[in-house]
């Protein structure tokens, strides 16, 4: 055999090694990419449960003590447990949000509350009475119920990010136009506890998936995050500006329904929201 035709013969073998090569990794990698969702986020989604459970049991124990300092007829002392529990309660919005609406419905209905929180903030800073016992033991049955969905409920990655999604949604469009909590003038401590509840969901659970398949997205998503919580750090509610949360919130949701593709999720729906 000459010798041109057998380095000829050899540059076509390793041609042909070469194209089989590149063909069968873009044939992997559109597997891949067309791959149905797989456990990793869910497991992921566990390593929330230690801060979610935390910040339940918080909240209970301050609406506890509550309830004491009511029977000891201290306003000032109930007061402060309850703005104490609020904080425990914003971070765990998240899964509410993803998990158990109905919970949230009984616990933090608002503006026109006939239970819950809400209500008990109107008799202590409104009406400046501590006789709101019954709604304090109305709201303890309804954590101490909530504490056992924590603890029982399947964590997914997917209830994860419709309730990180929901809860953004719910910043920007609820709250930031005069509060939640009106009567206690703690509004703006709530919502950035619901910021640091989505931040801590996203550190958790979607982070390093998402940086590892859409670095740049991972990085508007973030960016995000810290934009709202940068505007929510004014000296009062009066001085946030709530067009800017708006749209900050709303650009976050979008990140996260953005997200949904690359992480192997469905896209968040904001369509219960929307009907209320």
């Amino acid at each position: 055999m000459r010798p041109g035709f057998v380095r000829v013969a050899k540059v076509t073998t390793a041609l042909a090694a070469l194209l089989f090569s590149l063909t069968f990794r873009a044939g992997a990698l559109a597997a891949a990419a067309s791959a149905p969702p797989t456990p990793s986020l869910d497991v992921a989604a566990e390593r929330y449960r230690p801060q979610l459970t935390s910040a339940v049991e918080q909240c209970l124990a301050d609406v506890k003590s509550m309830r004491a300092r009511m029977l000891a007829n201290d306003l000032e002392g109930a007061q402060r447990a309850w703005i104490a529990a609020r904080v425990g309660w914003e971070r765990a919005e998240v899964f509410t949000s993803g998990f158990t609406s109905e919970l949230d419905a009984e616990i933090d209905a608002w503006p026109s509350a006939v239970s819950g929180f809400h209500f008990i903030e109107a008799r202590l800073f409104g009406a400046r009475r501590a006789d709101a016992i019954a709604a304090t033991d109305a709201l303890i049955f309804h954590l101490t119920d909530l504490r056992l969905k924590v603890r029982d409920t399947r964590l997914t990655g997917q209830g994860m990010l419709e309730g990180a999604a929901k809860l953004a949604y719910e910043i920007g469009e609820s709250k930031a136009d005069g509060g939640e909590s009106r009567f206690s003038g703690t509004s703006i401590d709530d919502m950035r506890n619901n910021v640091d509840g989505i931040d801590a969901a996203y550190q958790l659970v979607f982070a390093a998936a998402l940086e590892a398949r859409d670095p740049a997205l991972a990085q508007a998503l973030r960016t995000k995050i810290m934009a709202l919580r940068s505007q929510l750090q004014a000296a009062n509610l009066a001085a946030v500006d709530g067009d800017q949360v708006r749209h900050t919130s709303e650009e976050l949701v979008l990140s996260f329904q953005r997200a949904a593709p690359a992480l192997h999720l469905d896209r968040p729906s904001l369509s219960d929201l929307a009907q209320q």
